[in-house]
């Protein structure tokens, strides 16, 4: 019997932006594969776009985490696995359809432009202090760790001066060599601190994301302050981890791409665009879209039985030759609108409105304010995070 190869896969070839080789290889070969987790056990990959999309949109798999085929990418102790705490990206239908909309509306295009003088400040602020104090100097620290998280802090209603703590406990959750005694404690903290703020919020309700949630399923008759809780963490945490790393990672791509760069600071308005590119290009949250087969399904001739685990490899979909032309070629003048950098099916990123505007500005300005930026360090000699469930940089040395 032929040893399945191991999953996640390493990052080896010569360009440090591309996914692992062996993505391409099985899409063009074997797109519904094969492969065994570092816990040991079997899963499906899901490498092609076509299938990917496919296998996102089709009601018979659950993003349940609790499933016992559940693919365990990230080692979650059962303690912090309680069906009432599960966030959104891990509920089916009717329960995530339910929960879901309660928060949408905070998230439509119209809100989330009506917040775009506010984040403009707020990237001016970060963005003035890093050349003020001179170069070179940490984009990571300066810009792209604060501006995503003081955003959804303050769309939230949670205290900003607690950052430092959610930075930790979030690189906790998603570094591959945490242990399941460390993601539990830190699950435990930030639910804990979420608990007695949103027993604030009931007391007194603010202008905020999260008393508005709490008024909406009061008045509903539905609360439960354990879902709002859950829905609290999951918001905290992927509202900044994500769009930190794309600031961080999407600078980096525009500098080692000049002719790209160039594109942009002669035409603003690609910007919006490119951002969906790099998007494409990069797919940070690579490994997050893991499910579980509810019953049997037949896809491009495979069958994956029920109870089997399968993950969806955001980034072999993205880099899809049949659907973009030279995948692996930035190009910002592309429409990539099909990508699934933000996912697909019904649980496609609430917040990728908010991450566009977020990483729209941030490019820009940085761009205008700053239109000698340049890498102080070359970039083979950048640490990226790569041993987890998210892509990114540990820091980015810069200068201008």
């Amino acid at each position: 019997m032929t040893e399945l190869p191991t999953f996640p896969m390493e990052r080896t070839g010569k360009c440090p932006f591309d996914p692992p080789p062996q993505y391409g290889e099985l899409r063009d070969q074997e797109p519904i594969s094969r492969v065994t987790l570092r816990n040991g056990a079997p899963a499906w990959l899901i490498t092609s776009h076509e299938h990917v999309r496919q296998i996102l949109a089709d009601p018979r798999v659950s993003s349940d985490r609790t499933l016992p085929g559940c693919p365990r990418l990230i080692p979650v102790p059962p303690s912090v696995m309680d069906p009432r705490s599960r966030p959104l990206i891990a509920m089916d239908p009717p329960d995530h359809t339910e929960h879901r909309r309660h928060v949408t509306a905070e998230f439509t295009v119209k809100r989330i432009q009506g917040m775009r003088p506010r984040i403009q400040e707020i990237v001016d602020e970060h963005i003035d202090k890093m050349l003020a104090g001179g170069g070179p100097a940490d984009l990571m620290e300066a810009v792209a760790r604060p501006v995503p998280l003081l955003v959804i802090c303050e769309l939230l209603g949670v205290p900003f001066e607690h950052h430092r703590t959610f930075h930790r406990i979030g690189d906790t959750i998603v570094h591959g060599d945490s242990t399941p005694q460390q993601i539990g404690a830190a699950i435990g903290e930030l639910r804990a601190f979420l608990n007695d703020l949103i027993i604030a919020k009931e007391n007194d309700p603010g202008d905020d994301l999260l008393s508005r949630l709490v008024v909406r399923y009061q008045e509903a008759g539905e609360y439960d302050r354990e879902r709002v809780i859950s829905t609290a963490q999951i918001l905290l945490n992927a509202g900044h981890e994500t769009t930190t790393s794309m600031i961080g990672l999407g600078i980096t791509v525009l500098l080692e791409n000049p002719d790209q760069l160039d594109l942009l600071r002669n035409d603003f308005s690609l910007v919006p665009g490119a951002v969906d590119e790099l998007m494409r290009y990069l797919t940070v949250a690579d490994m997050a879209l893991f499910r579980t087969a509810t019953e049997d399904i037949e896809i491009g001739g495979t069958v994956i039985r029920a109870g089997e685990g399968l993950i969806a490899l955001g980034a072999a979909a993205n880099r899809d030759g049949s659907v973009y032309p030279d995948p692996d070629t930035l190009d910002v003048r592309r429409n990539p609108r099909q990508h699934v950098g933000f996912g697909y099916g019904i649980h496609q990123c609430i917040g990728q409105n908010l991450a566009r505007l977020e990483l729209d500005i941030a490019y820009t300005t940085l761009l205008r304010k700053a239109p000698g930026l340049r890498l102080a360090e070359p970039v083979s000699s950048l640490k990226f995070k790569t041993d987890g469930l998210l892509f990114g940089l540990y820091s980015l040395p810069v200068t201008w």
